[in-house]
């Protein structure tokens, strides 16, 4: 069975890690490596990608992760290569169906709207799925969550992952 051209150049891109999301190149992914981190509410609206702050960025999808798209997450730490430590938010309501997405090992906590959603929709973040972003990869900051919030959020994702 012959290939089109189009499948090809795809396949090739996939392969060099340059599969396109909506026009842009996917960003390589970041190795993992255990760092010390030091988890801290800081927001500032200055451009950069902030712990406390809602953000913008590339997450692949976990069962292609060759796959996926913007979306945002909300950065809880940075390590000291710069690397951003995040978790993804989304505006899907996971109250309905928490104990099915418990039993695949996913975990939601409630955030409230904020602007990092055009329709100000109340958003939930995922609390078992840490995602590393390089600062290069955001795309642009949303907003900041309450710092209360923030401090929830940390204290269930301590339940999934290392944090300090």
């Amino acid at each position: 069975m012959r290939r089109s051209q189009s499948g090809v150049l795809a396949s090739l891109l996939r392969r060099a890690g340059l599969t396109k999301a909506s026009g842009r190149t996917r960003p390589k992914p970041v190795a993992a490596a255990p760092r010390t981190v030091e988890v801290s509410y800081a927001p500032h609206a200055d451009g950069d990608a902030d712990p406390g702050e809602v953000v913008w960025g590339w997450v692949p999808f976990e069962d292609d992760p060759s796959q996926g798209k913007d979306r945002p997450v909300l950065v809880v730490a940075r390590r000291p290569d710069g690397v951003l430590l995040t978790l993804m938010l989304t505006s899907k309501d996971h109250d309905r169906d928490a104990a099915d997405e418990a039993r695949w090992g996913r975990y939601w906590m409630d955030v409230g709207a904020g602007g990092w959603d055009r329709q100000h929709r109340p958003s939930e973040v995922r609390l078992d799925r840490l995602i590393e972003l390089r600062p290069a990869d955001v795309r642009r900051e949303g907003a900041a969550l309450p710092k209360q919030v923030f401090d929830r959020v940390v204290s269930e994702a301590r339940r999934h992952h290392a944090l300090p």
